[in-house]
């Protein structure tokens, strides 16, 4: 094995500023395990951080992104969950491992990789051990690496906190990482899924994958096409990928008693909505953040019963991240991965 690696870095806030470099591999420390890693794939929020720091303060030189899947390469003292040769996959909030999120009112939790710890845009990563997932024996390491985030986020909204039923119906806005998942998850469980989008293309494609109905929300008005697919009831689960002003429209949509997860932010970080249905559907609005190592653990567990297959829109070389990274300003199909294999 060569002494030496390529991993992509910054200096300073903004896109211009990644770096393609060659370092040293790094060696692991007691209760260290090094990873060769085999795929990486880009969310959303990766491209905030590189563009505009999202006010955290990073590590220096900066070492973007925070999903990947690889194979344990080494090891070091104490180490006991994973050996030499083992899949894993990194966790986003590395410190969250069960139960309430750490933090307090002020000052929330938010230390993940790729943000406040060093990302995965590497060919090898070394975390402690308790950081890491074991990947799914149904996955490859390419689509193993798109669960970290948008798969765990899916699945803590609709089962962790959702609980969702069969007979269920379930809303999911856009058909990127986040929702596709959804899609999957809540059909396995037997829910009907509604899926909205400004693309009849992508659409047809999420109604392949399982989707009950699409709504092209550039041509109607997604609200009132809910309403007359659901005979007035509503949506029980929303998956809000748009946030700010969406979230009223979420709102609207929403069942009584239903539950509205807020995720995404394309619209803005400011969310307003009617205080009038809000007050009188009484719907649970959840706030998600990923979730912990259990959850994630569980939802390996799932697949691997289950099948679920994620959906990768792409594939790019570790050397064309920005081109992966144009990409997904265009808006992708399911995920986008940095295959290193």
């Amino acid at each position: 094995m060569t002494s030496t690696m390529q991993r992509w870095s910054m200096n300073a806030i903004g896109r211009g500023n990644l770096t393609l470099e060659t370092v040293e591999i790094p060696e692991p420390g007691p209760g260290d395990i090094r990873v060769k890693v085999s795929a990486a794939s880009l969310n959303y929020r990766d491209k905030m951080v590189i563009e505009t720091g999202m006010g955290l303060t990073l590590p220096q030189p900066f070492v973007p992104l925070s999903d990947m899947a690889g194979i344990v390469d080494a090891v070091g003292a104490g180490v006991s969950r994973f050996k030499e040769g083992d899949r894993v996959m990194s966790t986003f909030k590395p410190d969250w491992i069960d139960g309430r999120d750490n933090g307090t009112a002020r000052t929330p939790a938010y230390k993940t990789t790729g943000g406040a710890y060093q990302g995965v845009a590497a060919e090898y990563v070394v975390y402690p051990e308790n950081w890491l997932v074991a990947s799914p024996h149904t996955l490859d390491d390419a689509e193993a690496s798109t669960l970290p985030v948008a798969g765990l986020t899916a699945w803590f909204a609709l089962v962790e906190l959702g609980t969702l039923k069969a007979g269920s119906t379930v809303l999911v806005q856009g058909t990127g990482g986040v929702a596709l998942f959804g899609l999957q998850i809540a059909r396995a469980r037997g829910a009907r899924v509604i899926v909205t989008s400004r693309s009849d293309d992508k659409l047809a494609k999420a109604k392949i994958l399982g989707a009950d109905h699409g709504i092209n929300s550039d041509k109607e008005d997604w609200v009132e096409a809910v309403y007359r697919i659901t005979g007035d009831e509503g949506a029980h689960h929303i998956l809000e990928i748009s946030g700010g002003p969406n979230l009223g429209n979420s709102i609207r949509a929403v069942a009584v008693h239903g539950k509205i997860s807020v995720i995404g932010v394309f619209e803005g970080f400011e969310v307003a909505g009617p205080a009038g249905p809000l007050l009188l559907k009484s719907p649970t609005i959840q706030g998600i953040s990923v979730g912990h190592r259990r959850a994630f653990e569980d939802f390996v567990y799932d697949i691997d019963q289950t099948g679920l297959k994620p959906i990768i829109g792409a594939r790019y070389r570790l050397e064309d991240l920005p081109d992966a990274l144009d990409h997904l300003d265009r808006g992708p199909f399911g995920k986008i991965v940095i295959d290193m294999n």
